[in-house]
């Protein structure tokens, strides 16, 4: 049933890999990943299988401590805005983007925006593989607007980390 929300907001976090989970997993899915990439080839089997089992990896503060900061993050964000808003991330942990937005159409959004918590310039995560899962999620929910609010303004960055150094007294 779709609630009738029109604009859900969705904060991308990179994604960490938990510190019980197994690192030759981690590995294999790296290699296999890399030769994906240096091929141009479809996601195959292995990989999928490797990356939904490290994405559904059961977490807690003390085995994923980026997941839980992220989402101290999203609860401070949601009471701020006011407005939907879910946690997604680009890799090793769920919901992927992509689940998340089908979650968020799925329940009604006329509208998502996207928006990473990765601030500066220059990574690919940020500037390379979420404006084409962006490009992608269009095409697939063309009847809803889907927009990434990135990058960010350097200069209010800055501001932020100003009065966040004063706090130190620097």
């Amino acid at each position: 049933m779709k609630s009738g929300v029109s604009r859900v907001i969705i904060l991308v976090g990179h994604g960490g890999v938990p510190r019980d989970f197994s690192r030759d997993k981690v590995r294999r899915l790296m290699q296999l990943e890399g030769q994906r990439q240096a091929h141009a080839l479809p996601v195959g089997e292995e990989e999928a299988a490797l990356d939904r089992e490290l994405r559904d990896h059961p977490r807690t503060p003390e085995t994923d401590p980026y997941k839980f900061g992220l989402e101290q993050l999203a609860a401070a964000l949601r009471m701020r805005l006011g407005a939907p808003l879910q946690v997604a991330y680009n890799e090793f942990c769920a919901p992927s983007v992509p689940e998340a937005v089908d979650a968020a159409v799925t329940q009604g959004a006329r509208e998502v925006v996207l928006v990473s918590s990765m601030m500066t310039p220059g990574g690919s995560h940020s500037e390379e593989e979420i404006p084409e899962l962006v490009r992608e999620l269009r095409k697939k929910h063309h009847e809803v607007s889907i927009r990434y609010a990135w990058p960010f303004d350097m200069r209010a960055l800055a501001g932020f980390m100003v009065e966040h150094l004063a706090r130190f007294d620097v």
